[in-house]
């Protein structure tokens, strides 16, 4: 056996572990402690705070009494509230009857429905607001393209020389005039693929008319964690040269070209750093949505492209930055929604549900692609726990406030037994998803 080859194989492996363990490790913090510390705003207390479950590592006991630790299986994480009978806060066997009331009153299961309903939900809604939080930050960093087709920066391209300048307001394109940013984009998408357009620019006072790089080129803005260019080594900031053989100029007539392939192996030329190699991949079938709603099903490497240059971008305001923040949010629970619905009507394939194995996979390779990547990747999924929580399932967070909102109607809670044979359903239908994930990862392809 080859020790030496087994290495980096060891090392990646290592890699990959330790970003999804940290990556779920913040998120499951950031829940818990929403749980945490809106309870202890409406007054219940809390017994534990774990990350993580099975033997205890570390821990210690704050002034309140709550045991703070660390356990030795880091796939998740509870707070158990007073009265709790376990982590899934099912309610204790003791009577809470019998406690003084100022006692029980202390517990999850004697407090006020309002106080349990803000307490259960508050971890669900942490999550959201650490994503928006996330992206706002983004939002703020990065900037908003102006309105205008102003160049900030330019991609650099292979054997082109260099006509674009950062400044230059780009006039027209093609012979048809550019007055914005939109009306550029919609040229240049109706472009034939060629090395070179003729554009006309205003610089420094002048307007100036020359031939210059094609608007759309195969050049790489990033790779998709996980995709089959992500595992080929495709980075962003590569340009694409070649497709099996054939110059390409576009990554439009990239992107055609795969999907026609019907999921063969292909062979691209890339360029980088001024020189080319080529790689060797297989693209994968993958279900995309649509702007209109619903999924069109595309054999895709996980690249993804953008204009020659880097648009001028302005600094919005917190409002703005707010909005556009909450708009991402909804974007990925509606869009994530309609995945789930078009998988059980069978629109879909059950193999766009990632377990275990697949989100760690994913969580290597945002990390592997720079802290920016994992930094959103953890707001994804960060969306994507506090949504799944939110599923009316009995152990979910979603299960408890279906129970409340029966309490409310009812004005008297579930009987003991009842919630007990809905807990025990819940935590079997949980892990029935969790085998079904984990085998997608195993065997879809």
């Amino acid at each position: 056996m080859d020790l030496a080859g087994l290495l980096p194989q060891f090392g990646g492996v290592l890699w990959t572990l330790a970003a999804f363990v940290v990556a779920l490790s913040i998120i499951v913090t950031i829940h818990e402690y929403g749980h945490y510390i809106v309870g202890r705003l409406c007054g219940i207390e809390a017994d534990v705070f774990s990350l993580g479950f099975g033997p205890v590592i570390a821990s210690r006991v704050d002034r309140r009494g709550t045991r703070w630790q660390i356990a030795a299986l880091p796939m998740g994480g509870y707070v158990r509230f007073k009265g709790d009978a376990d982590a899934a806060s099912g309610p204790g066997t003791a009577d809470l009857t019998a406690l003084p009331e100022a006692e029980r009153r202390r517990t999850l299961h004697g407090a006020p429905l309002w106080a349990r309903t803000a307490t259960v939900a508050a971890g669900p809604i942490f999550n959201f607001v650490s994503a928006i939080a996330i992206f706002f930050a983004f939002t703020l960093w990065s900037g908003i393209a102006i309105d205008e087709p102003i160049v900030a920066r330019v991609q650099d391209l292979p054997g082109t020389e260099q006509t674009l300048q950062p400044g230059d307001r780009i006039l027209s394109l093609n012979g048809q005039d550019t007055p914005d940013l939109t009306a550029f984009a919609e040229v240049a998408q109706d472009l034939p693929p060629v090395p070179t357009v003729p554009y006309v620019v205003e610089r420094a006072g002048a307007d100036l008319r020359f031939d210059g790089p094609f608007p759309f080129p195969a050049a790489v803005t990033s790779v998709a964690p996980g995709s089959a260019a992500s595992d080929a080594g495709v980075k962003a900031g590569d340009v694409i040269t070649a497709f099996d053989g054939r110059p390409v100029w576009s990554f439009n007539e990239l992107r055609d070209s795969i999907g026609q392939g019907d999921g063969s192996p292909v062979t691209l030329t890339l360029w980088r750093d001024g020189t080319e190699q080529e790689l060797e991949l297989t693209p994968r079938r993958q279900d995309i949505p649509l702007p209109s709603g619903g999924f069109e099903t595309r054999w895709l490497i996980g690249l993804s492209g953008g204009l020659v240059f880097t648009p001028e971008t302005r600094t919005p305001g917190p409002v703005e930055a707010l909005s556009v923040s909450v708009s991402q949010l909804g974007t990925i629970i509606t869009t994530s929604l309609s995945g789930l619905w078009h998988m059980i009507t069978g629109s879909i394939s059950t193999c766009n549900l990632q377990g275990p194995i697949g989100i760690a996979e994913s969580s290597g390779a945002a990390a592997s692609a720079g802290a920016q990547s994992f930094i959103w990747f953890i707001a994804i999924l960060s969306v994507a726990v506090g949504m799944m929580n939110l599923f009316p399932i009995p152990a979910l967070d979603g299960g408890h406030l279906v129970f409340y909102a029966v309490e409310a109607v009812l004005r008297r809670p579930p009987s003991p037994r009842v919630l007990q044979v809905l807990m025990t359903a819940g935590v079997a239908a949980i892990l029935s998803l969790m085998v079904f994930a984990l085998t997608n990862d195993i065997f879809c392809p």
